[in-house]
Formats: C-alpha cells, sequence, structure tokens
C-alpha cells in the first residue's frame, strides 16, 4: 500500500491519493501503465461549510442548564427555533438563550476558533424575545 503523503499545495490541509487509470488495459496491450497523484482538497474543491447553532439554557438552582438545541445552515431558521422554544418554556427559570456561528472544513475537525456566540436572546417579562448581537 502506498503511503499516504500531505499535499504541499494546500498547506498539508489535504492528502494525496494515487489514481491509477487504464491498469487492466495496459497489463493488457503491454503497454505501460499510468498513474497521477491527486489532492482530495485542492481538486475536490471543497468549501467551508458554514452552519449555524441555537441552544436555550435555564437557570436551575442558580446554575445555567441546557435545553432544547438544534442546527440549521440559515441564521433566519435559527433565530425562528430559539424564538419559539423561548417562548414554551416557564418564565421563573429565566430562560436564554444564543445563536452560534460556526465553520467546519473539509477533512477537518470541527473546533473551538470556528465557533463564535453571535447574538444571545433573553425572554422579557412581556414574553417577547430580545436579541442582542454579540459579534460580527
Amino acid at each position: 500500500m502506498t503511503p499516504a503523503v500531505k499535499c504541499t499545495a494546500c498547506d498539508g490541509r489535504g492528502w494525496k491519493i494515487v489514481t491509477r487509470r487504464g491498469q487492466v488495459a495496459a497489463a493488457v496491450l503491454g503497454l505501460a501503465t499510468s498513474s497521477r497523484e491527486d489532492c482530495l482538497y485542492c481538486d475536490g474543491g471543497q468549501l467551508p461549510a458554514e452552519m449555524y447553532e441555537w441552544e436555550v439554557y435555564s437557570l436551575i438552582n442558580g446554575a445555567p442548564q441546557l435545553g432544547p438545541c438544534g442546527t440549521s445552515v440559515g441564521q433566519a431558521t435559527c433565530m425562528d427555533e430559539l424564538r419559539k422554544t423561548l417562548r414554551r418554556l416557564n418564565p421563573e427559570t429565566q430562560p436564554y438563550g444564543r445563536i452560534i456561528h460556526r465553520v467546519y472544513e473539509f477533512g477537518a475537525l470541527p473546533d473551538d476558533w470556528s465557533r463564535k456566540v453571535i447574538f444571545r436572546a433573553t425572554l422579557d417579562a412581556a414574553g417577547q424575545v430580545r436579541f442582542e448581537r454579540t459579534a460580527q
């Protein structure tokens, strides 16, 4: 088996794979076989995926407890889901929520550098949800 090699064109973000084309036909015809190296990152054209997460917390015995949460590709969808969920909760538990913007790269594990809280939501005394932007 061929050892895995990091691609130098994309600063090591991708791995090179060896693609052998026409091996059987070349062997039957007695011709030289050809192979080429392709990078899974460079040649794939994979762009980072953008996702939005929403989380709801309630204060139980003075400590925040994670409640319902979800993920969507649209910021507006996350805001709507967060708004609906906060309105259903008991205001006595002082529920609050947040919208998180996250970027996922092809072939990389998600980490905290790509996670940014962009909105914080609170439920006021009238039962309305108020959003406050915390990041751009």
